[in-house]
């Protein structure tokens, strides 16, 4: 198995957890394998023959790394014959009250949401085989994510820094752990192909979610600055939750979040 990405938050689940005991893994540095030259990764790819190729490598802000890298990815895996696994986002949704299945259009609201629904299309393009996971907000326990370290920052510590947690702003919390092994299961599942909603199976705020860390950390939740969306002026999606039957009807299943951080 192949992963770009390998050294983020859910690149380092997939690496150093069980979810791959049975696979041996290739995680090229950006440096080996510059996901933005297609020349780079092409050869890597055909040099390697990787049986699976997982793609987790973007960037914030950064097109060419995260539409033109994922399209480079696509060609090269598909011209190996590589079982492609891409990791997409549910910013590419703008939202609403229903959730949203895998056949709703995307309809994204800001840049990075753009970014990632033409690197949806883009792979699709170039390798039809491919699955696309959509995913949520991720958070880990022994390996912990932005937000959770971004709950530790507003409350404690010598960095100290004030942050708003948005009370209207919906996801569904997934722990990564749960999200590496939906990943390295459809690697083994070629029959499964298109897009695929992995996520959490609660609809939380982001206020909530940063209250539940709070908890598990051992701090004050109630000292959480919450506003919302829309007192910030910002433009970004409020709810959104993903449908997920169709990963439940896999055996695909995401625990809920108290399984992790309850106390």
């Amino acid at each position: 198995m192949l992963i770009t990405g390998g050294s983020g938050f859910l690149g380092r689940h997939l690496t150093q957890g069980a979810a791959t005991a049975q696979w041996e893994l290739i995680a090229p540095s950006s440096a080996s394998m510059d996901v933005r030259r297609r020349s780079s990764v092409a050869s890597a790819i055909a040099d390697w023959k990787p049986t699976a190729v997982v793609h987790l490598a973007y960037r914030k802000g950064d097109r060419p790394t995260t539409v033109d890298g994922s399209r480079h990815v696509a060609e090269a895996a598909a011209a190996c014959g590589a079982r492609l696994v891409h990791l997409s986002s549910d910013v590419i949704f703008p939202g609403r009250m229903a959730p949203y299945g895998e056949d709703d259009p995307a309809r994204p609201l800001t840049e990075y949401g753009r970014h990632k629904r033409d690197a949806e299309q883009a792979v699709l393009s170039a390798c039809p085989a491919a699955v696309v996971v959509r995913t949520s907000l991720l958070y880990g326990t022994d390996d912990v994510a932005t937000i959770q370290h971004d709950v530790r920052r507003a409350l404690s510590g010598p960095d100290r820094q004030p942050m708003t947690f948005f009370t209207d702003e919906i996801r569904c919390p997934a722990h990564a752990t749960d999200v590496a092994a939906a990943v390295a299961e459809l690697a083994r599942r070629p029959e499964v192909s298109g897009p695929l909603h992995v996520a959490g199976p609660e609809p939380v705020s982001r206020a909530d979610f940063a209250r539940t860390v709070a908890r598990w950390l051992g701090l004050d939740s109630l000292a959480l600055k919450t506003s919302t969306i829309a007192e910030a002026g910002l433009v970004r999606p409020a709810r959104v939750v993903l449908d997920t039957r169709r990963a439940l009807d896999l055996g695909i299943v995401c625990r809920p979040i108290d399984e992790f951080l309850g106390r």
